[in-house]
């Protein structure tokens, strides 16, 4: 039984090419570095470890064959704890979870000062950044892989600077023709 588990378990995370396909998470210093380098956006996650929408959403739409090709392709992916502990670097000041509280790491805990400097009121949030570093906007809530693509394709084509009222959203996202999957 054991060995069917396995064999079907690698045959879901198996793409085509043979090679399980993942989103290339790295931390946020590491993202705004290899901006440097090759400049694209940034798309973070600000997740917590009880979050039941934010475990969807990796389940979900960030294992999406069409998600994990584009966010590779077009951003640096960005994994973030919004109640952890690790201390952060961002545009030259540093933030950090001074309650942090170690016997409530696997629970709900304090907000991570840079959880709060994004203002983030719920998870999950994801945060859109343009090659500089700076916050395009926080998307909250669960998205799946077609709602997500709305947003990964205006944030990166840049559309959304042309974006200024309700009105040209909704003609944005009328003529919006998803191709992802799921």
């Amino acid at each position: 039984m054991k060995k069917i588990i396995v064999i079907v378990t690698l045959a879901l995370l198996t793409s085509v090419s043979g090679i399980a396909q993942e989103i290339n998470w790295v931390s946020l210093e590491e993202a705004m570095a290899l901006q440097k380098k090759t400049p694209k956006k940034i798309m973070m996650d600000v997740y917590t470890v009880w979050c039941g929408p934010c475990k969807m959403l990796d389940k979900n739409t960030f294992q999406n064959p069409d998600v994990v090709a584009y966010v590779n392709e077009n951003y640096y992916a960005v994994k973030f704890n919004g109640e952890g502990n690790d201390v952060i670097a961002y545009k030259d000041k540093s933030y950090a979870n001074p309650s942090y509280n170690a016997d409530r790491a696997k629970t709900r805990n304090s907000a991570h000062q840079l959880a709060r400097y994004f203002q983030i009121r719920a998870y999950p949030t994801i945060v859109f950044f343009d090659e500089n570093a700076d916050v395009i906007t926080p998307l909250p809530g669960y998205k799946t892989p077609t709602q997500l693509e709305l947003y990964l394709k205006l944030f990166e084509s840049d559309k959304h600077k042309d974006i200024k009222t309700q009105d040209d959203f909704n003609a944005y996202y009328k003529t919006f023709k998803p191709e992802f999957k799921g």
